[in-house]
């Protein structure tokens, strides 16, 4: 990320770059994510702004077809918070025994927004360096980040700062989410099969729930609305952090 910053159309002049860009598009594709989607559209309809897209309006087959895919990804998306939430309620998560049960919820939360917010803050620093400043920065926190972010060295200080604090929160999220069942006895979460409390074990659900609700859907907003993101004040606060 540090040397993508100095060196942006090296990065993505070679064939790694374009087999990792259609593997992404792939996964889109399945629509695993696609839930993300439907955040997004809430976000700007609250907000009330347009969502810009150079995409040709869909037609009627392939709106069926992504709406199937959202609903679908949604399901899973229910299914796996639920998971999370009913196992730490009964003390079947890895998470350290002397917390208790409130403290784990707030930081699961706390974390989910502070990871997302810092994921959101990368989208934003690059799609806002391509405006003037007078166009990215409408708020007085705005004009702080502008300043602070366009210093020698500092945005790649805070790719690396950023890395640390989000590999620590998923460090802390890792001991919230993943499960601790002992399989054979009875204690399955809702009652599954022991087949798939093993597959629950793995903890794809946990991964699946914190990509979309702590990265996926923060940056689809911030490339939505860059300038928002950009002007908020704990995004000049985070960036003095990292």
């Amino acid at each position: 990320q540090v040397n993508a910053s100095h060196c942006m159309i090296d990065f993505i002049n070679n064939y790694l770059a374009l087999f990792t860009l259609y593997f992404a598009l792939g996964i889109e594709f399945s629509g695993v994510m696609h839930c993300a989607y439907l955040i997004q559209y809430g976000v700007a309809l609250v907000s009330g702004e347009e969502i810009k897209s150079n995409e040709e309006p869909r037609t009627w087959v392939q709106s069926i077809f992504f709406w199937f895919r959202v609903l679908l990804s949604l399901t899973v998306l229910s299914f796996s918070l639920a998971v999370t939430l009913v196992a730490l309620f009964q003390g079947k998560t890895t998470m350290w025994p002397n917390v208790p049960t409130w403290a784990s919820l707030l930081s699961f939360v706390f974390l989910l927004i502070l990871v997302g917010m810092l994921e959101a803050m990368q989208i934003s620093f690059y799609a806002c360096a391509k405006m003037k400043k007078d166009e990215r920065a409408t708020s007085f926190f705005g004009k702080k980040t502008g300043e602070l972010i366009s210093k020698k060295n500092n945005l790649p200080a805070f790719m690396i700062g950023r890395q640390l604090m989000v590999v620590s929160c998923f460090f802390i999220l890792a001991r919230v989410t993943t499960l601790d069942v002992e399989v054979g006895r009875g204690e399955n979460i809702f009652g599954v099969s022991d087949a798939f409390q093993s597959f629950l074990n793995l903890g794809l659900h946990a991964a699946f729930l914190m990509t979309i609700m702590g990265a996926v859907v923060w940056k689809l907003a911030a490339s939505a609305f860059p300038k928002v993101f950009f002007n908020a004040p704990f995004t000049y606060g985070l960036l003095w952090i990292g």
